[in-house]
């Protein structure tokens, strides 16, 4: 199996969150003040850009940083150019971490507009994601803002991201979608409604082998985007804490079935440049498994806490409780098929050959 099949299969089947280490341009000094350092600690864009690789250099080497618990690292294109201990960044996190690396493509937000934030355009996509597969990263990462629960704008929204989500998959590469819902929204949960049905009818036209992860705000509705994660196109649905605390936004992913967190400002919660080396450590390991717990928290359980999910994170709408029930679910036969059960038994598992389904066990 090569690096982009192993990195594609933790993606879809291992329990973790995302990191998101993507701050960039105008959010770079907020996340260094909060980090602790003043404006006064840098005088240009090279010395601050300096500064914010340190802090995140800081981050991944900590030894509770790796791929156990982390499945992915979100990165700004400052952070891929750069290495870490004598290897690119993007082959540090994987070859020393075992964390996916992946690349934040955007260049900010438009204007609001029908009660959105477009993405600004992008001419120079095409040789960024060139830059990305030479760096041998995994995903890209593009965010766009819902600021009202307004149906043109939304599906306007919906529309570009998965626009230039195709030109990331004709690049080998897999893109998260993420079309953030302003938790300060007027009309959240409506909002939020809005997006799911959009969604889904983009992700209806996707073929075979165009897959794709949503980045999504922790919606107010328990469960809505169960049909996005059960979508054989999603790899993966993973939330952005959207400027709840990580305390808040650890309580709301918890009661979301399937999503995991794919955090920021609450994954860096606290840390400062001040802290001494072990104090940075336990910190980070302590936010690192609060965040871990919220996510697996989140993970669908079927009945007798059996679990199925292919090769390409297709989770069938409803599950698979027993092996008798695969033949009405013909998106699996033929897949390679995770299957967790409790340690007591895998005779599930056993069963699956007999209906065209080649099993990996796993025991919790």
């Amino acid at each position: 199996m090569n690096r982009f099949d192993q990195q594609k299969r933790k993606m879809a089947t291992q329990d973790g969150f995302i990191a998101a280490l993507d701050q960039s341009g105008g959010s770079t000094p907020k996340a260094l003040n909060l980090y602790g350092l003043k404006s006064d600690a840098w005088s240009n864009d090279d010395e601050m850009f300096a500064l914010v690789h340190q802090m995140r250099t800081r981050i991944i080497t900590t030894p509770a940083f790796n791929g156990d618990r982390i499945l992915a690292a979100i990165l700004f294109e400052n952070t891929m150019d750069r290495g870490i201990q004598g290897q690119p960044t993007a082959d540090y996190l994987w070859n020393v971490k075992r964390v996916v690396p992946i690349l934040k493509v955007d260049k900010g937000l438009a204007d609001e507009a029908d009660g959105v934030q477009l993405m600004k355009p992008m001419p120079a996509l095409d040789a960024l994601l060139d830059k990305a597969v030479g760096k041998r990263i995994f995903g890209t990462k593009m965010r766009s803002v819902i600021k009202q629960a307004n149906a043109k704008g939304i599906d306007a929204i919906v529309e570009q991201q998965f626009a230039v989500g195709r030109q990331i998959i004709a690049k080998g590469l897999v893109p998260i979608i993420e079309p953030e819902v302003d938790i300060k929204c007027p009309d959240k949960a409506g909002a939020e409604a809005l997006l799911n049905a959009a969604i889904l009818k983009h992700l209806d036209k996707l073929g075979a082998g165009q897959h794709v992860m949503l980045k999504l705000t922790i919606p107010e509705q328990e469960n809505l985007y169960a049909g996005c994660i059960a979508h054989r196109q999603v790899l993966r649905v993973v939330a952005l804490s959207g400027g709840y605390s990580r305390e808040e936004a650890n309580r709301r992913l918890a009661r979301q079935h399937g999503m995991i967190a794919s955090f920021s400002r609450a994954l860096v919660e606290g840390l400062t440049a001040q802290h001494s080396d072990a104090e940075f450590d336990e910190a980070m390991d302590a936010a690192i498994q609060s965040i871990f717990e919220a996510s697996r928290t989140s993970g669908i359980g079927l009945p007798g806490g059996q679990q199925l999910i292919d090769g390409v994170g297709h989770l069938p709408r409803g599950g698979i409780d027993t092996a008798a029930e695969v033949p009405h679910h013909p998106p699996v036969r033929g897949h390679e098929v995770l299957v967790e059960v409790p340690a007591r038994g895998t005779g599930l598992a056993r069963q699956l050959p007999e209906h065209g389904v080649r099993p990996v066990a796993r025991h919790r």
